[in-house]
């Protein structure tokens, strides 16, 4: 589509245009706050109507919809993508070559932010995270914002000009157009194989990420998570967090002889893991990771370890759903990539393994060019049924099968959802099954069948009451 001989005539090189791409939520945000701030600004999306296209602020008189305009983004002083664009669209990488800033709206938030930022990346349990250190900093007194990535576009939180405290969860999408975020505190909370189709290969992925840490002032570090690590200054403050014994001023996991584990901040018992509604060792690392980046923010270890006691966690994320007929069923619809499957399994896999119970595994979706073989010994060691949804369940299982998975999993394909829960019922009633929970983690997108990984979550979670209703009436 070019542009139209009425919105040439508004603009010309150096005019200071500022060039929307994608009209989502968060294009929205940038589209308001640039004509707040007094700019010209205009709007393009490939969608013909977009949804959002009637909430767009009526001084924005140039809009160019039913595909990305090439020629309006030529005409741009500064372009703020969307992190559902690519950065290899055509149009886009054509206005790169011409060197016309690209940037996202995170970058327009740095750089009109006036309160610290504690920014938070990783390929899992960024959302656990963020949301959870919003509620220790909201508990402890702090007026906080929290967004990004999560719930309120970023520049959506400025509104609020008595914030102290901003918290945000950014995706590698954001991340690979900012530069030098200033974050008070920074963390990469781990890296495992995500987004592959859209970075190219982990390198790329990697790189997106630890652009988080350009210009923070202190750093939070995974220690069992070697691509954690930044190539930051060796004096720049940093706690880190793990599974083991932790350093003097580290956090991490001490077991007493009596077998209770318990969080610590170098000798120091902070808390008894059995204390904590989230269950799993991966929600003891996220546990960790929040006091851990609280503490570098300022905020007060009693109050942090009061809120995390009170946490309950998200929704679609390991959420305990019911138990039916003996069996309990968990919603990881927001497992959506290999390394939150693998730490959901090893998570809840632990929990059942000491009573002989093994889980019942429900993956697919969009795959996202993942390599599921990945998956093989967690499936080994605590899954005896696994269960195929989604376009790419096919190949998800040939996946397995030339990863060795063990001849004592079952493996069907079952297409849907509906299709799964009619193999549950059949395989769960069986004198041999060893099942004792049902986990759906699907590692991969859900876009195939459902709107999003919510919609796909709350269809399961209706599936498990159905089943607990029709049982209860029996």
């Amino acid at each position: 589509m070019t542009t139209n001989t009425a919105t040439e005539a508004l603009l010309h090189k150096g005019s200071g245009l500022q060039v929307v791409v994608g009209l989502g939520q968060s294009g929205l945000s940038v589209a308001h706050y640039l004509a707040k701030q007094g700019y010209q600004v205009a709007v393009t999306d490939a969608q013909v109507t977009p949804k959002l296209a009637d909430k767009l602020p009526a001084e924005i008189e140039i809009r160019q919809f039913g595909e990305i305009d090439a020629d309006l983004l030529q005409q741009a002083a500064r372009i703020i993508i969307s992190p559902g664009i690519s950065l290899e669209t055509a149009a886009v990488a054509a206005a790169r070559q011409a060197n016309i800033p690209v940037v996202s709206d995170i970058q327009l938030f740095c750089e009109a932010c006036t309160a610290p930022i504690v920014a938070i990346t990783g390929s899992n349990a960024k959302s656990t995270v963020t949301t959870l250190v919003g509620q220790m900093a909201a508990d402890a007194g702090v007026n906080v914002g929290v967004g990004g990535n999560i719930g309120v576009p970023a520049l959506t939180l400025l509104d609020n000009s008595d914030m102290e405290l901003a918290v945000l969860e950014l995706s590698s999408f954001q991340l690979e157009t900012v530069t030098n975020l200033g974050a008070k505190v920074a963390t990469v909370l781990n890296m495992s194989p995500d987004h592959l189709d859209r970075h190219g290969d982990m390198l790329g992925y990697h790189q997106a990420k630890h652009r988080i840490f350009q210009g923070a002032k202190s750093v939070m570090i995974n220690r069992e998570d070697a691509l954690t690590r930044p190539l930051v200054a060796d004096n720049l403050p940093r706690i880190s967090t793990g599974i083991h014994a932790p350093d003097k001023g580290q956090y991490g996991l001490i077991t007493d002889t009596e077998g209770q584990t318990y969080l610590a901040r170098g000798t120091e018992r902070l808390l008894s893991a059995d204390k904590l509604l989230i269950k799993g060792r991966h929600n003891l690392l996220n546990a960790q990771a929040a006091l851990a980046l609280g503490e570098l923010a300022g905020l007060p270890l009693e109050s942090m370890l009061t809120t995390l006691q009170q946490f309950t966690g998200l929704e679609h994320r390991c959420q305990y759903v019911a138990n039916a007929a003996g069996i309990d069923y968990f919603n990881d619809s927001k497992g959506t990539n290999i390394g939150s499957t693998m730490a959901a399994i090893e998570g809840l896999g632990a929990v059942y393994a000491p009573k002989d119970g093994k889980l019942l595994l429900i993956l697919g979706g969009q795959g996202k060019g993942q390599q599921f073989g990945e998956l093989t010994p967690f499936i080994n060691q605590y899954v005896s049924q696994v269960l195929f949804i989604g376009e790419d369940g096919q190949q998800i299982e040939q996946h397995l099968r030339a990863a060795k998975v063990s001849d004592d999993v079952a493996l069907h394909q079952c297409q849907t959802l509906e299709n799964a829960f009619a193999t549950i019922q059949q395989v769960t009633t069986s004198s041999l099954s060893q099942v004792q929970a049902v986990l759906l983690s699907p590692a991969c997108a859900s876009f195939d069948q459902y709107s999003g990984y919510a919609a796909r979550g709350e269809h399961f979670s209706q599936l498990v009451n159905q089943l607990d209703t029709a049982q209860s009436e029996a």
